[in-house]
């Protein structure tokens, strides 16, 4: 059976039809409650996370797929519950099936834009939407003769759950199949320390059969290690200043009697970033000035992680490092980092990689703009 067709049946019985205590009304308020879930979180979810969906658009790709599958399991679950839970229930399937609707559609179109080499994206949409007519008409034929040999409750979820789970592992593999060509945050992780540690560039090819599909936000990863700290980019002036002095308890004023903000601007007056390592916190803050190009974004975040890198090398004496021997670091980090990055960019873009592409922020981040006076 195809999905809608489950989909339709299990909310028909969902708000009340076979059930001769439900009235119109009650049907009627329970549709535009599901409805106004599903629109709601549409918002919700374009809002918060809107900023992150082309860089990550492999992920969401394959969430958009378990958010509909999920929701298509609700649906299916909800005939057996109570008339409160199965409210719930289908309330929570419409919202997943928003999610999936938003998240597939903006994944979909990155990945267009990715495979559209010849600025042919017209043509692309065309065949790719003609690909998926064809699909389910396929698809309704063999459920056509499927659905006459599924008649007990142990058959249809025997192949409700066989199919599913097809479903997500031929849209896994896909999506591991896909090769992109800009660095976000965990491509950027696997190619800048590789470089670091083997003097070595990898190919877009190669990454691709290494980086995860689901990964946690920000991380910082040196090749395929477990995590050891992460990192936010596009922050404020006050969260770096947060991180190098305490504020009040009350006021949540501070007070930076030592000026080490004014110093870490001074170590960053040529560079279009500032950097903070908070070795006790094991977390990075990258601040971006006004007209930060993609190339230093790329070069902030390198920075960071091998700060972070370094610090985590050094064991139990990160924790307490105190500012000067930190500073010292970023300083000693970033004036090697710089002698190699004419180098690493040659070579990255010999290699395919597209360094003109921004897709390390994932939040909608924040620029500043310091007067020159500062920085001298």
């Amino acid at each position: 059976m195809k999905s809608d067709e489950v989909r339709y049946a299990d909310g028909y019985l969902g708000v009340g039809v076979g059930d001769a205590s439900a009235s119109p009304t009650t049907a009627l308020l329970l549709s535009i409650l599901q409805e106004s879930t599903g629109r709601i979180a549409t918002i919700v979810f374009a809002d918060r996370l809107g900023t992150s969906l082309e860089p990550e658009c492999k992920m969401y790709r394959l969430a958009a797929d378990v958010f509909n599958d999920a929701a298509m399991l609700l649906d299916c679950l909800s005939p057996a519950l109570p008339r409160g839970p199965r409210v719930v229930l289908l309330s929570s399937s419409s919202m997943l099936r928003a999610l999936c609707g938003v998240a597939a559609g903006s994944s979909k179109a990155s990945l267009s834009a990715h495979f559209a080499r010849w600025g042919n994206l017209g043509e692309l949409n065309a065949k790719d939407s003609s690909q998926e007519t064809v699909i389910s008409l396929l698809g309704m034929l063999a459920g056509s003769v499927v659905v006459s040999y599924v008649s007990s409750p142990i058959t249809t979820w025997t192949c409700l759950v066989l199919l599913l789970s097809i479903h997500l592992a031929m849209n896994w593999a896909a999506v591991r199949a896909v090769t992109m060509h800009s660095l976000n945050r965990q491509r950027a992780n696997l190619v800048t320390s590789t470089y670091l540690d083997q003097d070595r560039i990898m190919s877009p090819k190669e990454v691709s059969m290494q980086e995860r599909i689901f990964e946690w936000d920000g991380v910082l990863r040196w090749r395929s290690s477990s995590p050891f700290a992460a990192a936010r980019i596009g922050l404020s002036l006050r969260d770096i200043l947060a991180s190098l002095a305490p504020a009040h308890e009350r006021t949540g004023s501070i007070r930076d009697t030592e000026a080490r903000l004014t110093r870490l601007i001074r170590l960053y007056s040529q560079e279009e970033f500032l950097v903070w390592y908070d070795a006790p916190q094991r977390l990075g803050h990258i601040t971006l000035k006004e007209g930060a190009a993609a190339e230093s974004q790329l070069k902030a975040w390198a920075l960071v992680l091998w700060i972070g890198h370094r610090h985590h090398a050094a064991g139990a004496d990160a924790t307490s490092a105190v500012f000067e021997t930190s500073l010292e670091v970023h300083r000693r980090t970033l004036q090697e980092l710089s002698l190699q990055w004419s180098d690493y960019t040659s070579r990255l873009r010999s290699a395919g990689w597209d360094l003109d592409i921004a897709s390390l922020e994932t939040t909608s981040g924040s620029r500043i703009r310091l007067n020159a006076s500062i920085g001298s």
